[in-house]
């Protein structure tokens, strides 16, 4: 229940968040502070100029169940600061290593509208060619251009004003968290519950009846059992209860 509680949760917040009206970027996230996950998926906007000798692509990117890539490009903002901007999503090349070719940003002053994210963790034994990185890893990405980079969080792009020139690459979709799954989990686990409580209920009962043979009450109610089965026959489970009975009784008289 409490995986269903959080999928539910999480769904809810990135509704939210991904519904928000856009503000300033620093106005959330000022340059100096630290990532709060309830920021995820909040819009932002930013204006700057983008950076495109500093362009990277992100690896082993799926999409829809497409292998490809995604676009990094810095954005040079009025304090000097880079802030990673995730222009989309491009499949791969002809050579699978490669895209056949990446959609070139607006040139010149821009202004973004991006859903914050924040930086993702290093993946070891993993490693990407020049130009590419394995994961949104903003330090990294930050030691690799030697620029003061913002870290606490990038941007996944919803606009950018001018338009492009060639196709954008392709924006990122909703994510949503499974709430199904948890519930058949939850369902399966309540059943069980009650399986075992029946169960626990049965045990009890025939213990009692066991270990209170002679009891008038039990007698009487155990005739009354027996004439049912006679009416209407004897099952083989039935018949495998009474000698299991017979042999549990036969025990705890010796004891």
């Amino acid at each position: 229940m409490a995986r269903l509680d959080q999928a539910a949760s999480t769904n809810r917040l990135v509704t939210a968040n991904w519904t928000a009206d856009p503000i300033a970027l620093d106005g959330l996230l000022p340059a100096e502070s630290t990532w709060d996950d309830a920021l995820e998926y909040r819009p932002v906007e930013v204006s700057g100029v983008y950076e495109t000798q500093g362009q990277t692509l992100v690896r082993n990117r799926p999409y829809n169940g497409n292998p490809g890539f995604e676009v990094l490009t810095p954005l040079r903002l009025a304090d000097g600061s880079l802030f990673v901007v995730d222009r989309g999503w491009i499949p791969v090349g002809s050579t699978q290593d490669f895209p056949d070719a990446v959609p070139a940003p607006p040139v010149g002053d821009v202004s973004v509208v991006a859903r914050l994210k924040p930086a993702e963790g290093r993946i070891d034994g993993r490693s990407a060619p020049a130009g590419q990185i394995a994961t949104v890893q903003l330090d990294d990405l930050s030691a690799q251009l030697d620029e003061p980079l913002r870290t606490a969080a990038y941007g996944l792009l919803i606009a950018e004003v001018p338009a492009p020139l060639d196709a954008p690459p392709l924006a990122a979709i909703k994510p949503v968290a499974d709430e199904g799954l948890h519930i058949s989990y939850a369902i399966q686990w309540v059943l069980f519950a009650v399986m075992g409580f029946g169960g626990l209920g049965w045990a009890i009962r025939h213990e009692y009846r066991i270990r209170n043979a002679d009891d008038p009450e039990v007698v009487a109610a155990e005739e009354r059992r027996e004439q049912r089965r006679r009416r209407r026959g004897r099952s083989d489970s039935e018949v495998e209860d009474e000698l299991l009975d017979a042999r549990q009784a036969s025990v705890i008289r010796s004891r």
